[in-house]
């Protein structure tokens, strides 16, 4: 793709590399055919050939973005399969992160959209006011339909019931030992908004991870990691959240030292592991976030790629549990995960499924199924009838947006991936999976 940005303009570093991720495009297409809202939509500038034109005439001219990039550019997943499809190796992350950073700088937005992201950015970054909304949201609900847009979104979205007590980690200790001998030294990221929504899945991966030989630390320090504020194109809080990571990181680093950082949603791993790119230009932190997202790794990467097999440690699996394995956007497109879950679960003795058209989204898309009710409805409409279709008795995801966007609709339970390992190898039942899921067809 030709571009025609200005001497003084290939000056700044962010345009410079927009100018290099524009060139790459070859036009051809290929990504449309993958791009979940252009399937939706059919409407060109709703794909991302479509969006990296409005973007590269909205960076060019060096203006505020016009109302239609701003509808089309927000319409946009950040789902990355356009980024698997693509023959060029165009990175779409990059360019559409900073065409939503320069939007949020430029765009005037009507007061009310502009106070709900302002909103979402200053409480889901944070367990302690995530706790507080998902407690008013919890007496509204009965008249959430009632509330306008994305207020009655957030309210409809919040778990309708209390399925599971479990105690954030963080509010009991900071340090797991490993089990017999330790084999390895990581630190957990406990997120923000997975603390209060589905605090299972850490408990059930510091069981997994300590039952495997792990020690695990979960330093206070570490928090949110900025990706719910990086693609709301709030770039301060962004840079904020991450910075407080590798420094809370880079202590352990420096101290008794780290193997790796385990994560354990999906969608916060593939901004860990571009801290390195974040950074890049920051002379403190550049080096240390290297260090750092080199060692980002998602719970089921990690046990792959250390242990060759979870049958040995198998203890309450029942025959033949049928487990339709749903593959978060930001797990398979983001850090290009996708068979390593599938042969985890297969490992534990589960009979995993997958849908067809595995790679499309499921709308959930961090604050996207707020914002843009429609589509993301209209998406797990879509991605509920593939996995139902597979007849499964739960079905399992490696992100806790992904859980939260199926849930409501799905045909059976749905569970993290590591809910079911941790079950396999000795843990608890997982909570959402009532007993009579269990019995044999």
């Amino acid at each position: 793709m030709q571009t025609r940005f200005t001497e003084g303009q290939l000056s700044d570093p962010a345009i410079g590399e927009a100018n290099s991720i524009l060139r790459a495009c070859v036009h051809c297409g290929l990504c449309t055919s993958t791009c979940p809202t252009y399937r939706l939509l059919g409407d060109e500038l709703d794909s991302p050939r479509g969006r990296i034109y409005l973007m590269k005439e909205m960076l060019e001219q060096d203006r505020p973005p016009s109302p239609t990039d701003v509808r089309h550019i927000d319409r946009c997943l950040s789902c990355l399969s356009c980024m698997t499809a693509c023959p060029a190796g165009v990175h779409y992350m990059h360019l559409v992160d900073h065409a939503r950073s320069h939007i949020e700088q430029t765009h005037d937005r009507p007061l009310v959209e502009r106070l709900v992201r302002d909103l979402l950015g200053r409480i889901l970054p944070y367990p302690g006011k995530v706790k507080w909304a998902m407690r008013a949201a919890s007496l509204v609900r009965p008249v959430s339909g009632l509330l306008p847009g994305a207020l009655g979104r957030l309210a409809a979205l919040a778990p309708q019931e209390e399925i599971n007590k479990v105690v954030t980690p963080m509010a009991l200790k900071t340090i797991y030992p490993a089990e017999g001998e330790r084999k390895f030294r990581v630190a957990l990221l406990t997120g923000c908004v997975q603390q209060n929504v589905a605090p299972q899945i850490n408990a059930a991966s510091i069981r997994v991870l300590t039952r495997q030989g792990c020690e695990v630390v979960v330093p206070p320090g570490a928090g949110c990691c900025g990706a719910l504020t990086h693609h709301l194109g709030q770039e301060a809080r962004t840079i904020a959240a991450a910075a407080a990571n590798i420094r809370a990181w880079m202590l352990l680093l420096e101290g008794d030292g780290l193997d790796a950082i385990i994560v354990n949603a999906s969608g916060c791993g593939t901004m860990v592991k571009d801290y390195g790119y974040l950074f890049r230009l920051d002379p403190e932190l550049a080096e240390a976030a290297k260090r750092v997202a080199s060692l980002a790794k998602d719970i089921s990467e990690f046990f792959v790629e250390n242990f060759d097999d979870f049958s040995a440690s198998m203890a309450n699996t029942p025959p033949s549990l049928r487990v339709a394995y749903q593959s978060a956007c930001s797990l398979q497109h983001g850090q290009n995960i996708q068979h390593q879950p599938v042969a985890l679960l297969q490992s534990c003795g589960f009979e995993v499924t997958e849908p067809r058209d595995p790679h499309l989204c499921c709308g959930s898309a961090g604050t996207y199924n707020i914002l843009q009710p429609d589509i993301a409805d209209r998406l797990r409409d879509e991605k509920i009838t593939a996995l139902a279709a597979t007849e499964p008795q739960v079905i399992s995801s490696g992100n806790v947006g992904c859980m939260i966007q199926l849930e409501a609709v799905a045909p059976c339970p749905v569970v993290h991936t590591v809910e079911l390992v941790d079950w396999a190898t000795g843990g608890p039942r997982p909570v959402a999976l009532p007993v009579a899921a269990l019995v044999e067809d």
